[in-house]
């Protein structure tokens, strides 16, 4: 939106400077329009021809990080900061033409600098002589469903990545300047630690971002297929090779090849690769020509390679070739702040793909995940919620949604109990189940706070409510 001359305000009371018209409506329609409007969850504001802000619902607020009371009587694009204010105001075009816009795309800034993506819907605000007296601009929040489509095309961003534990901060903060650079890395991190989400993201911050990203899995291939995956082969190499046939490398040219697992290589394929690295060329299999290849390798290991180097399984030069810049991404357990992050986000994702509308988790669902190990790390926890989505028809997921084998092998890998916390353990479980699991009958019988008796469910098991 063009900016117009800015003109300075006379000195009166602030509330009588507050406009009286509300979206053009009269007074005596005004509060049903208010409840409506602070009941959707798009965002809408309203500006008269001055484009100074005469409406902002609680929506506005939640996206653009404003409240009513700072937004009402600024200029519109002084709070609602986007990208097509300057040249391509949708509010301009429909102030200008009398013709509404619908669903034009842009991004704005959010009060605390975060840029969000949006859909914009404008239309004009008429008098009862039906005159133009402003504008009405629609605006809906596409951050998740944006993200939805990056994850559902594999295409990740560091935006993609949750986490505050000081750990996964660090890594946050310079994932930027490694993706800037052309030098090889390595990820280190258990199973389903989110390697190839670094990887991916890695790629989409990289200047390579508009040319491929080829990801091969080495422990799902045994050597000799590994070799032509990776190298390719001409017609006639070996059995069953009718047609020649690119490979990995080839397909990587001008973006970035991700090897998986890479220290589940035998010493001859790693050979070949530490060749290739340093040449950056490669013959195929059955082939006499040398093909060029620039690609940047990212590779991810879930075990400590100078252990292997150490017992000759993996060679020395070519750890050191890859192991140029190392990040090492922790297990979900050493970093149990993140697990509410993460579920909130899973949830996300999942109302979007199945089209649900779960609000959130109950707090004793959460605090068993808490105290859960997650051996699988966040494809666990993923896996989790997914399951729970099946058996969550409610708004909220709650202990009764997760599945009876993640509860029983919770009870499997704790502790075993004393004779004394045994005996406690039985006369709870007595007392929840004579009061159907009401736990404030239940604490109540058993003389203690609900908070003390929640904390001992959870230690002796007690919390499944099948139980």
């Amino acid at each position: 939106m063009k900016r117009p001359r800015r003109k300075k305000a006379a000195k009166t009371d602030p509330e009588a400077e507050k406009p009286s018209v509300f979206c053009g409506i009269t007074s005596a329609l005004k509060a049903p329009c208010c409840t409506i409007l602070e009941s959707i969850s798009d965002g809408v504001f309203t500006i008269d021809r001055d484009k100074r802000i005469t409406s902002f619902n609680r929506a506005a607020e939640s996206i653009t990080g404003f409240k009513t009371d700072e937004a009402i009587g600024q200029y519109c694009f002084d709070v609602f900061r986007a990208n097509i204010c300057e040249k391509l105001c949708a509010l301009d075009e429909t102030l200008a033409t009398g013709n509404p816009q619908v669903n034009v795309s842009a991004q704005i800034i959010s009060r605390s600098g975060t840029q969000k993506a949006i859909s914009i819907s404008t239309a004009t605000l008429k008098n009862e002589n039906n005159e133009i007296i402003g504008g009405v601009e629609t605006f809906r929040d596409l951050s998740e469903l944006e993200r939805l489509k990056r994850q559902l095309a594999r295409s990740y961003t560091d935006e993609d990545i949750v986490g505050r534990h000081p750990r996964m901060k660090e890594i946050l903060s310079f994932l930027p300047d490694i993706a800037e650079s052309e030098s090889s890395v390595l990820i280190e991190g258990p199973t389903g630690s989110g390697k190839e989400l670094i990887a991916r993201a890695i790629h989409q911050l990289s200047p390579r971002k508009t040319g491929p990203f080829v990801a091969v899995n080495c422990a799902a291939l045994p050597e000799t297929l590994l070799e032509s995956e990776l190298f390719g082969y001409a017609k006639g190499a070996f059995t069953g090779a009718v047609k020649n046939k690119a490979g990995r490398l080839f397909l990587a040219n001008k973006g970035t090849l991700f090897l998986d697992e890479i220290a589940s290589t035998f010493l001859a394929f790693q050979a070949d690769l530490l060749r290739v690295l340093e040449e950056r060329a490669f013959t195929p299999l059955g082939d006499t020509r040398t093909v060029k290849a620039d690609f940047r390798l990212v590779t991810a290991t879930n075990l400590d390679l100078t252990r292997l180097v150490e017992q000759g399984r993996f060679r020395e030069d070519l750890y050191y070739r890859l192991n140029v810049v190392k990040i090492t991404l922790p297990p979900l357990k050493e970093r149990k702040e993140d697990i509410p992050l993460l579920v909130d986000h899973f949830i996300q994702k999942f109302n979007l793909m199945k089209g649900k509308n779960i609000e959130g988790i109950t707090p004793e669902a959460l605090s068993f995940l808490m105290d859960y190990a997650f051996p699988g790390n966040i494809r666990e926890l993923e896996n989790i919620i997914e399951y729970s989505f099946i058996a969550c028809k409610g708004p909220a997921i709650g202990l009764e949604h997760l599945s009876r084998d993640l509860i029983e092998s919770h009870k499997k890998n704790m502790p075993p109990l004393s004779t004394a916390e045994h005996e406690e353990a039985e006369k709870m479980r007595a007392v929840l189940e004579r009061h159907s699991h009401n736990r404030i009958e239940a604490a109540r019988v058993l003389g203690m706070s609900r908070t003390s008796l929640w904390r001992k469910m959870r230690k002796y098991g007690l919390t499944n409510p099948q139980i």
